[in-house]
Formats: structure tokens, C-alpha cells, sequence
């Protein structure tokens, strides 16, 4: 990566020829020739990392103006100089210099946006309540067949990751999918201005971040900035059976594109068959086309992960053998991973996030799967006003499929609680701790069970899988 011209436009008061291979913002990532950006974090903030990325060899860090003027003289004056020193242009090509800035992070968002200019990918941006990261990765998976595709990585979805992105463009690339989240009103809009995307993306407007933005009706209000930041010439590509993303068409320029179950839309599925833990397969219908495919992505629900990834592909120009390529391709990317338990049992390690909607899908998935079957769920977070109607939903919907029921923490028991109610109550265990649930299964499972494990980020029950996995994952 060569990002000598986006640095000098970003910060035109220097006069550099330097060349950086990357950027980083956590200093146990740097690589030699790297530049650090120091932003503050949640628990520690990067300045306190300046020396580690230095050592670690970095040849630049942005740092803010102020503490720059109070701890420089903390480093080591031999591998770090102010950047706007009058004798800058005299410095060794590797001497690593201080960029102090007013903000690091709206330098880096300048930076990205400079650099991606200077790019000719073309951006989809994808956003939703539920499943958008994994829409990212299979969208991804099908655009690769046929062009060499940039994705953002894990859930770099903010005002800081969607920057890191587009600094990792390279100019062989010819798209870019980018997952934008968004806790509030603007953020999106900035993301957008950031990455200039020509398709979008929209996959459901549901009960996420409640918390924050109270009803579905501001979250769909929020998740619409992307599609008004369309150009006229682009796409967006919309829920068709999401009556709020079905709007987003009155709040656009660019050309509707709309996928679903419904046969109004341009894209739509029927027969849709669970394979179990193989996958699912579906007749997907486009004008007067017609096609069987398949993909390992688990649970019916899947399917609206696949429809905006085929309607991608399609506009793109892909054959219908690069889509069912690209469909196949995606093993490695289902957000639920199969695992093995103790003597024998089959573990679904689905603890990336949780809100009712996923909860449901994740439950029909189950449902699908014969065996025993067993959920074990964790809090639910940022539900604000259906905090507890949203956890009792998913009890009631356990109830009807689960034999065994284990709930974590506060929040969780108003599954267990509502799983009692119903006329099918399963055996409900509530526990307290992570480390009481894995002790708890270890002893009862066997071939015979499959085990179906989900939660919020914050309740990290991913401590529940890694304790009971017995080697390395199944898919």
C-alpha cells in the first residue's frame, strides 16, 4: 500500500515524500513502515502506545496537537520528530516522524477519504438491524468470482473501521463491500460521504439499538441515510418483506432494486428447503429466469442473506454459475459455527450478537436439526423498551422447540421465565456465570444432542463454547 499522495493532501503543511505500507491503530498490529494513529479507546487510549508502535517499527504516528506539546519530550528524539519541523525535508527517509494533528480520528477519516478518491473501486455499502455482516461476506464471496473484491473484516462497521477499509484499497481492486452501522442519526450519512458507495444494501429494520433510538420507526429513519446518499446512478437494493426498508424507495435517487419472498419483487425465492446442518437450497426467480441453488449458509432464514448477494451479482453482470460458485463459497463465512462437544454432542456457536429477531432464526435453525436439542442463551443488550418483552418472546419461542433450556444472567431469566408459561415447557436450568453452564452440559451431553449457544456481545458466551469444545470446528 502506497499512501504518499492521500498523506500529503490529508496534511498539506507537510512537505514528505514518505510512503507507508499501512495504517494501525492498535500498536500490537503495527508492522515495520506502518503509520499509528492514536485515537482514544473505550478502556485505554492510544497515546499511551506511541512508544510500543515506534519500537514496533512505525514510521509515522498521529497523535493529538496537545499531547504532543506534553510528552514528546518522553520520546526518544532519535526515531521521532514534531512533523512540521522546518527541517523535515533534511530527515533519513527512515527517520519516523510525529504528525500532530488538532483530532487524529477526523485525520484519518480525511485520509480515507482522500485515498479512496484516488481509487476506482466501486463501493457497496450494506447496513440492517440483523444480518449485515454476514450479507457483507457472502455478497463478497459471489462479487470475487468475477472481480477482485475488498471486504471489511470482522465487524469494521464505524466511523473508525470503515476508514481502515478504505485505506486498505489498492488500485487492482474494482469493488469494495463495506458493512456501515449506526447507534443514531448522522452516522451513516457519514460513512457515506466517507465511502462514496454506488449500490446499498438494506436488509431489515428491526429492534436493535432500541436502547438508543427508542423505536424501530428512528432506527429506520437512521438506516435510510444510506440510500439517500446514493447517487442517481446507483442501486438500492431493498427488503421487499420489511415494510420500513420497503419505503426507503420514496427516499431515494438512485434506481430500486427489491429481493424477498414476495413476487413483486425483482428477486424473490420460494421452495426453500432446510438441509440441516448441509445447508439450504431454493428456486430463486429473476424476470423470466428461473434457478435451483444451493449454499451451505444454515437455516431458512438464510435465504435473505443470499437474495442481496445473487441481486448483486446479477447487476454486476455475473453468470448464474459464478453466483452458485460464489453461494457455495461461503462455508468459512456462516455466522453460526458448528463445533464439536463432549462425548460426541454437536455444538451451533452462534454468540457473535443477539437480538429477538436472530434469537427466532437461530431457534428454527435448531428446529431443523433432528437430534436433542438443547438452547443456552445469555443477555440480550440495547433493547431499551422491549428489554423484557423481547427476552420473554424468545422464551416463548424456545418453548416449541427446545428439550433443554439454559439461561445466563439477569436479563436471560425473563427467557426462562417465559418458557414456563406455555402449554410445552422444557427442562430450564438458570444459572449465574458462563462457567456454571459449561459444568452443568459437559456431564449430560452426547451424540445424541445438538446445542444451540447465543448472546449479546456484552455476555460473551462464547466463554460457554470454547469451554465445551472438544477440537476444531465442523464449518
Amino acid at each position: 500500500m502506497n499512501l504518499r499522495g492521500s498523506v500529503e493532501t490529508a496534511l498539506p503543511s507537510l512537505h514528505t515524500q514518505r510512503s507507508f505500507a499501512g495504517v494501525a491503530i492498535d500498536s500490537r498490529l503495527v508492522q515495520t513502515g506502518d503509520l499509528f494513529v492514536a485515537l482514544p479507546g473505550e478502556q485505554v487510549d492510544g497515546h499511551q502506545f506511541v512508544g510500543d508502535a515506534l519500537r514496533r517499527g512505525a514510521f509515522g504516528v498521529i497523535v493529538r496537537r496537545d499531547w504532543a506539546a506534553e510528552h514528546l519530550q518522553t520520546l526518544d528524539q532519535s526515531v521521532a520528530v514534531i512533523a512540521d519541523s522546518d527541517s523535515l525535508s533534511l530527515l533519513p527517509p527512515d527517520q519516523p516522524i510525529v504528525f500532530a494533528v488538532a483530532d487524529p480520528l477526523l485525520t484519518l477519516q480525511q485520509l480515507s477519504t482522500i485515498h479512496r478518491q484516488r481509487m476506482s473501486a466501486e463501493v457497496i455499502g450494506i447496513t440492517g438491524s440483523v444480518g449485515k455482516t454476514s450479507t457483507k461476506e457472502v455478497a463478497a464471496a459471489v462479487l470475487r468470482q468475477g472481480f477482485k473484491t475488498l471486504y471489511s473484516g470482522k465487524s469494521y462497521n464505524n466511523e473508525i473501521g470503515v476508514p481502515l477499509t478504505l485505506l486498505r484499497l489498492e488500485p487492482e481492486h474494482e469493488i469494495a463491500v463495506i458493512e456501515m452501522g449506526t447507534y443514531g442519526p448522522g452516522e451513516i450519512r457519514l460513512l457515506c460521504e466517507l465511502a462514496r458507495p454506488r449500490y446499498a444494501i438494506v436488509t431489515n429494520v428491526g429492534v436493535s439499538h432500541l436502547e438508543r433510538m427508542k423505536t424501530p420507526d428512528t432506527v429506520a429513519i437512521a438506516k435510510r441515510e444510506i440510500v439517500e446518499s446514493l447517487p442517481a446512478d446507483g442501486v438500492a437494493i431493498l427488503n421487499i418483506d420489511d415494510h420500513r426498508v420497503r419505503d426507503m424507495i420514496n427516499h431515494t435517487q438512485a434506481r430500486p432494486f427489491l429481493y424477498g419472498l414476495n413476487p413483486e419483487a425483482d428477486l424473490w425465492a420460494d421452495a426453500i428447503e432446510s438441509r440441516g446442518l448441509s445447508g439450504i437450497a431454493f428456486t430463486v426467480h429473476y424476470g423470466s429466469e428461473s434457478r435451483r441453488l444451493e449454499t451451505p449458509l444454515l437455516g431458512k432464514h438464510a435465504v435473505y442473506i443470499a437474495l442481496p448477494s445473487i441481486a448483486m451479482g446479477l447487476l454486476k453482470g455475473l453468470s448464474w454459475d459464478q453466483i452458485a460458485a460464489g453461494l457455495c463459497d461461503v462455508a468459512a463465512q456462516s455466522r453460526i459455527v458448528v463445533v464439536p462437544g463432549p462425548h460426541g454432542a454437536t455444538i451451533l456457536d452462534d454468540t457473535y450478537n443477539a437480538s429477538p429477531a436472530s434469537c427466532r432464526a437461530a431457534l428454527d435453525l435448531l428446529a431443523q436439526v433432528p437430534g436433542r436439542r438443547t438452547a443456552v442463551f445469555g443477555d440480550m443488550a440495547e433493547l431499551g423498551p422491549i428489554e423484557e418483552s423481547g427476552h420473554r418472546e424468545v422464551g416463548h419461542a424456545a418453548a416449541e422447540v427446545v428439550d433443554r433450556l439454559v439461561v445466563v444472567g439477569d436479563k436471560a431469566r425473563w427467557i426462562g421465565e417465559a418458557a414456563q408459561e406455555g402449554p410445552r415447557v422444557p427442562e430450564v436450568f438458570f444459572l449465574r456465570s458462563n462457567a456454571e453452564a459449561a459444568d452443568l452440559l459437559r456431564p449430560l451431553l452426547s451424540a445424541e444432542d445438538v446445542v444451540l449457544v447465543k448472546g449479546a456481545r456484552v455476555a460473551q458466551t462464547e466463554e460457554i463454547v470454547n469451554a465445551l469444545r472438544v477440537g476444531e470446528r465442523v464449518r
